[in-house]
């Protein structure tokens, strides 16, 4: 039996269904939590948009694990706004709608995805932004005891955070306890990064682990990584949170790895 448990990203799986049908979905196929990236159009939704999707969770009986902070449009390319200084009152105004959703369904952690490099900016100032959002963040997220997480990200040259490496150097600049890395195994080896370094380097700030296999970002065991080692070394080092299922699949069952031994949760 492994020492964690999976969560389902439901804003990358199960994509046939709608948005609220999911967390059901879920809880059908056996699991007993989802995250989920922003799921509203607006940084602020209105309250019946937040109700009903408290709701679907809810009542599909599922814990929500993780929640992203509004991040932009993500199809235009958007990776957040914690760092873009024309969106400061879009990312605060934010804080408390996604901690107050969390604390309703329980949620452990929310990922601020960093922002990209905004052209006649100075990266200095993006960053002294970034450190003033992530600290208003943090001290909100830790009225629930939850953690805010710094994640990674592939596929995008003026996002600055590649590997593991840069999220920790923000994470000490902002010094707050409950301020932590998010693994997102797929996005750090199409970058490039010696994972299993990485692990035993930075194991003290892993606060959520999300795996895709590579190339592709399908399921685990369509491509090359070795994701049952980077696992169990994760493991080792006494992480026992969630692992996050945030891969792509068009298959009629997209959790029918699992049945493989080693991946048994």
């Amino acid at each position: 039996m492994s020492p964690y448990s999976y969560t389902v990203n439901c804003s990358i799986l199960l994509t046939h269904l709608p948005l609220l049908e999911r967390p059901h979905a879920v809880r059908d196929a056996g699991f007993n939590a989802v995250e989920f990236w922003w799921p509203f159009d607006c940084a602020v939704p209105g309250d019946r948009e937040v109700d009903e999707f408290v709701r679907a969770v809810s009542n599909a009986g599922v814990t929500l694990s993780h929640l992203n902070f509004a991040a932009g449009n993500l199809a235009d390319g958007d990776r957040g706004l914690l760092s873009d200084p024309q969106r400061i009152s879009e990312f605060r105004d934010n804080i408390e709608v996604v901690v107050g959703i969390g604390e309703q369904l329980g949620a452990a952690g929310f990922n601020a995805l960093y922002g990209n490099r905004v052209d006649g900016v100075a990266p200095e100032m993006q960053d002294e932004l970034a450190t003033e959002n992530l600290v208003l963040a943090a001290e909100a997220a830790a009225r629930i005891g939850a953690c805010v997480l710094l994640e990674p990200v592939s596929g995008f040259p003026a996002y600055p955070l590649q590997l593991a490496r840069d999220a920790v150097e923000v994470i000490e600049r902002v010094g707050r306890a409950n301020i932590g890395l998010l693994a997102d195994l797929y996005h750090l080896a199409v970058n490039g990064e010696d994972i299993p370094t990485a692990i035993t380097r930075f194991s003290n700030y892993i606060r959520h682990v999300q795996i895709a296999d590579v190339p592709g970002r399908g399921a685990p065991g369509t491509g090359d990584l070795p994701l049952t080692d980077y696992l169990s070394q994760i493991c080792e080092t006494g992480y026992d949170g969630y692992v996050s299922l945030e891969y792509v699949s068009a298959a009629s069952d997209p959790f029918s790895w699992l049945a493989r031994d080693g991946f048994a949760g």
